[in-house]
């Protein structure tokens, strides 16, 4: 069974960079697609961006386009999220998801998920 453990959070002010990253353990094939949603207090889970395991393609949520980036490191089992120009909106509990599959930015779509690393971006 996979397990995918999250890291990069943190608290930063508005115009900073973060980056998160997120490993896998287990074998990783290139039909799986990695995802970052995040959860901000009293609202719904949100799709952030999503790569295929082979890197040729990605997608983002249209909040966040030209401001994150997702890649993987496939000698590594990891994805990061590199985000940049962070805005106080971008606050929220960030979690990474696995699914056998080409890409979603639905949640329900993932069956594997991480414990979640706290972004908090300060005005």
């Amino acid at each position: 069974q996979v397990k995918l453990v999250e890291s990069g959070g943190g608290l930063v002010q508005a115009g900073d960079s973060l980056r998160l990253s997120c490993a896998a353990s287990g074998l990783m094939r290139s039909s799986y697609t990695m995802a970052w949603f995040r959860q901000a207090p009293g609202k719904e889970c949100e799709f952030v961006a999503a790569i295929i395991w082979t890197g040729s393609s990605t997608n983002y949520a249209g909040s966040v386009k030209d401001r994150f980036t997702i890649s993987r490191d496939n000698a590594k089992n990891t994805v990061h999220l590199q985000m940049n120009s962070l805005k106080p909106e971008d606050t929220a509990v960030y979690y990474c998801g696995r699914r056998l599959g080409s890409i979603s930015t639905a949640a329900f779509d993932f069956r594997s998920w991480g414990q979640g690393t706290q972004v908090t971006v300060s005005p």
